[in-house]
């Protein structure tokens, strides 16, 4: 019986080995030492003639694989069949099932693959949904091979203008798709690639991009002190403790008691609730420590800071926007409200406006700085230089009594 030892040592000179357990199978030497070409001779049941099947090379394919091999395709001698022929037939067979998939077949193959990779949950089902929103329809029934530049351009063409972010991110998935199937030798050449010529110019990014409307910073004390500080609803609280602290909603929504360190004042948020996904620490004022003992002492919610007073689960984003609304908050933009998140940008124009170092205020944001130079070497989060700030930034939105 063959074994590694032996097969280790085989030379280009030498004579093909018996493997000893499986009739036929042998192990063929080749130009280089320590490699041979498993082969197994057999008599085809269906033309009665000697026949060779290769299994591989070994190392790479091991002495208990190719014996494996050499035992199913004895199995197709047995029934009848010629296990050469049989081979070629099933890969035939593989080779035209993948040139008839679909393009929605394929997305949903590639968006199978690639979605364990992508931490935003969100994202992973908007990454597909688009897809079945805009291109399924018009092309997700073709075979690849079938699909054409003016199938991909007539999927876009109605949200092109008028929806252009949508369209850039639809497109860029619809390419990441179709290279995926030229890798897979499914096609050649990306149809994506000469949309460009069948589509009008869509404006640039910068002149597409809309910013939440923002309250003016100077009225905030006043809007605060007349539709927040008074109310005990959890929902003003919430608004209430996102101006204050300038964070997003979603992370104030979501925040639980154990983060929040009240002997120390510090506010963690945990990467995976963090845009950057990078752990943010948030210094807290004494305002947002006197809300959330408020808070504490009235609610019997262990986990949540701020949950729903209805079913006791998050908030939505609309509880915030709905006050908003019936307030009718004056914003910096015309004929639109103020938004949850525009406060971050009233906060950014006050730290501006009171000569706060720009590293500073954007690290109160927890925003990436754009130098990656100077973001490899930034190893501090300021946390200590930020809680002045925003201690100045809360006296401002909510003056203490004794100020």
């Amino acid at each position: 019986m063959l074994r590694d030892t032996t097969a280790k040592s085989i030379k280009p000179e030498d004579k093909p080995i018996a493997d000893g357990t499986v009739n036929g199978l042998r192990l063929h030497p080749t130009k280089s030492k320590g490699r041979g070409q498993w082969k197994m001779r057999f008599v085809s049941p269906v033309t009665g003639k000697r026949r060779d099947i290769g299994f591989g090379i070994y190392p790479e394919v091991s002495i208990q694989q190719a014996r494996k091999l050499a035992v199913d395709a004895r199995e197709i001698i047995a029934s009848g069949l010629d296990p050469i022929n049989e081979r070629k037939r099933l890969t035939t067979e593989a080779k035209q099932a993948q040139q008839a998939l679909t393009f929605e077949q394929a997305a949903s193959q590639v968006h199978e693959t690639l979605k364990d990779g992508w931490k935003n949950a969100k994202h992973r089902q908007q990454w597909i949904n688009t897809l079945a929103t805009y291109v399924f329809p018009v092309f997700g029934a073709k075979a690849i091979p079938d699909i054409t530049v003016n199938d991909v351009a007539e999927a876009l063409k109605p949200i092109w203008l008028h929806k252009a972010e949508t369209a850039t991110r639809t497109k860029q998935r619809v390419h990441q798709v179709m290279e995926w199937c030229c890798a897979k030798g499914l096609r050649v050449g990306n149809p994506v690639d000469g949309v460009k010529h069948l589509l009008p110019k869509q404006a640039s990014a910068a002149a597409r991009v809309q910013h939440h409307p923002a309250m003016p910073w100077r009225i905030i004390p006043e809007f605060v002190n007349d539709k927040l500080i008074s109310s005990p609803k959890v929902s003003p609280m919430l608004l209430l403790f996102v101006i204050i602290t300038a964070v997003r909603s979603g992370e104030a929504r979501h925040a639980k008691w154990q983060e929040i360190d009240l002997k120390n004042n510090i506010w963690t948020i945990p990467a995976d609730r963090m845009k950057t996904g990078v752990i943010h620490r948030v210094p807290l004022s004494e305002q947002a420590i006197q809300l959330l003992q408020q808070i504490k002492q009235n609610d019997q919610n262990k986990e949540l800071v701020f949950p729903s007073p209805n079913t006791g689960a998050v908030l939505t984003d609309m509880a915030l926007t709905s006050i908003l609304r019936k307030a009718n908050a004056k914003s910096d933009t015309a004929d639109r409200v103020a938004t949850a998140h525009g406060f971050r940008s009233s906060f950014r124009d006050w730290a501006s406006e009171h000569q706060y170092p720009e590293h500073l205020a954007e690290s109160a944001l927890a925003h990436q700085i754009k130098n990656s130079v100077v973001r490899a070497y930034h190893r501090t989060d300021l946390l200590e230089q930020r809680r002045t700030m925003m201690q100045d930034w809360a006296d401002f939105v909510q003056p203490r009594k004794n100020n």
